[in-house]
């Protein structure tokens, strides 16, 4: 079976958001062009990662060319998104491997998420080639979403991203677990129960 490949060049938005209550959210990437949405799920750790590499990333673009490349600083406020994502939200896959890059010919940021794949192996060679091969198989790989952004628009995501992200539960201030609204066991309180 070939590979099914979500392509939005460009798309009209993309962005993270959950749906859920703080400690309970499911985290979703969203692209929509049109009458078109394409949703796909994966953990809150995914969705930091993927923001904070894409903002080093475009440093690192505008770093090597001298301030020239067509990326802002910070994220430009005219386009900043903060809607819910489109219902009804229908998870395409679970992403498991993701990937950015930057097309210098075109100014555009390259996102990739493929579904998460569960790879038989017996040893770590094995399985790193296995990896190797599944990344590189363009025809018959797992589904995968792509995505290409202007500079503006890949930093506006990564706000975006990482206020979804932070907007959880606040963390405890002596253990750095998430608080729930009722208070948690603190293991740096010895067990006692520790209030929001």
């Amino acid at each position: 079976m070939s590979r099914q490949v979500y392509l939005y060049d460009p798309p009209d938005r993309f962005v993270a958001g959950t749906v859920g209550l703080p400690g309970r959210r499911t985290f979703f990437l969203q692209a929509t062009a049109g009458p078109r949405v394409t949703s796909v799920a994966l953990e809150k750790t995914q969705v930091a990662a993927l923001a904070e590499r894409m903002d080093e990333l475009l440093d690192e673009v505008v770093r090597r060319s001298g301030g020239n490349a067509a990326v802002p600083a910070v994220a430009p406020t005219e386009i900043s998104d903060s809607a819910p994502l489109d219902t009804p939200i229908e998870e395409e896959f679970r992403v498991g491997t993701m990937a950015l890059a930057w097309d210098g010919e075109e100014q555009r940021m390259i996102v990739e998420a493929q579904a998460l794949v569960e790879l038989d192996a017996e040893t770590e060679e094995d399985l790193a080639e296995a990896e190797e091969r599944l990344l590189q198989d363009e025809e018959n790989g797992p589904p995968m979403l792509r995505v290409r952004l202007t500079g503006a628009q890949a930093r506006a995501f990564a706000k975006r991203a990482l206020d979804v992200v932070n907007a959880g539960r606040p963390p405890c201030p002596l253990c750095s677990l998430p608080l729930d609204p009722e208070g948690h066991v603190c293991p740096r309180q010895n067990g006692y129960r520790r209030g929001a």
